[in-house]
């Protein structure tokens, strides 16, 4: 069993990962600023932090008292339209503080990071599903440069301190526990409005597409990525492009609830298309995702109805 660090861990991603990791019998650290995060969302059985990951002074002792042996990394400022808005806070919060940990981690025996990532690093691509060694990586929003940036700091420390590493580049996640405010993904944001009524806002034409993963497929990338040694970047995705007008069509039908819709206009540098090719996932983790679209979505409606 190991010693393992995630951070946000309060978060939609994060306190899903810390209860699977505990429930398997890990001892798990959580560190989460409570910015997006519930403390709500964290497990009894996690010993918590609450402070941020740009804290240097804090983020040094935490590891030396704690001396995980494995990082989990989901804190993060997750909004590409934020970014674009903000690209130094952006970069502070997701490189700096991403710094901060692993300048920590090398001084304190940690042998391991496993990496959220984003399908955000492709940009537009002509190849769909797109695999993990497509070029050229044209990212559309600072948060995309941010995350290629941090898994090319993880071949630096591997290079030159050994420290093992999982790069995770997740497709677009759903399911309970996701907020639907603020930095909720789409699926969320239709969910809240289903069952409390009121316009539905659709950017554009609702024609672009996303891969579209449910929440229990995370977590099993995330159990295998720590079990496994290798050191690999990983496209983690059902390779299946879904559009946004479908997934309203999909949620009035296993709801029957009949919302109107309005179409916006297009955000600026919003990606057209994404589905990731996560063959090599499967090849390297024995990975793939188990949960169709309709199953999830049912999964998330019911926590949302609730």
């Amino acid at each position: 069993m190991s010693k393992i660090l995630i951070t946000g861990g309060a978060g939609f991603v994060g306190s899903h990962l810390v209860d699977k990791y505990i429930d398997l019998g890990h001892k798990v650290i959580v560190i989460d600023n409570l910015a997006h995060g519930k403390k709500e969302n964290i497990n009894p059985k996690a010993k918590f932090y609450k402070t941020d990951i740009r804290n240097t002074e804090e983020i040094k002792r935490i590891f030396v008292k704690e001396k995980p042996e494995i990082l989990n990394h989901h804190a993060a400022q997750i909004n590409a339209r934020k970014s674009i808005l903000n690209p130094l806070l952006d970069a502070e919060i997701n490189i700096l503080g991403f710094l901060n940990l692993l300048e920590a981690g090398i001084k304190n025996n940690l042998k391991k990071v496993i990496f959220a990532s984003s399908s955000a690093v492709y940009g537009e691509t002509e190849v769909l599903p797109t695999p993990e060694d497509y070029e050229p990586k044209q990212p559309l929003s600072p948060y995309g440069i941010d995350k290629l940036t941090a898994e090319k700091y993880l071949g630096f420390y591997f290079k030159n301190y050994g420290l093992n590493f999982v790069v995770l580049r997740y497709a677009n996640i759903y399911g309970p526990r996701q907020d639907p405010d603020g930095e909720g993904g789409v699926i969320a944001i239709f969910s809240k409005k289903f069952f409390r009524g009121g316009n539905v806002f659709i950017n554009g034409d609702g024609k672009q597409t996303r891969d579209f993963i449910f929440i229990d497929d995370i977590v099993s990338a995330n159990i295998l990525a720590l079990e496994k040694n290798i050191n690999e970047v990983l496209n983690i995705g059902t390779s299946k492009e879904t559009s946004i007008n479908e997934i309203f069509d999909l949620i009035t039908e296993q709801t029957r609830i009949i919302l109107p819709q309005k179409h916006l206009p297009s955000i600026f540098k919003e990606q057209r298309r994404s589905s990731l090719d996560s063959s090599l996932a499967k090849k390297k983790l024995d990975w793939e995702a188990k949960t169709s679209l309709k199953e999830g979505l049912k999964k998330t409606l019911n926590y949302f109805c609730k």
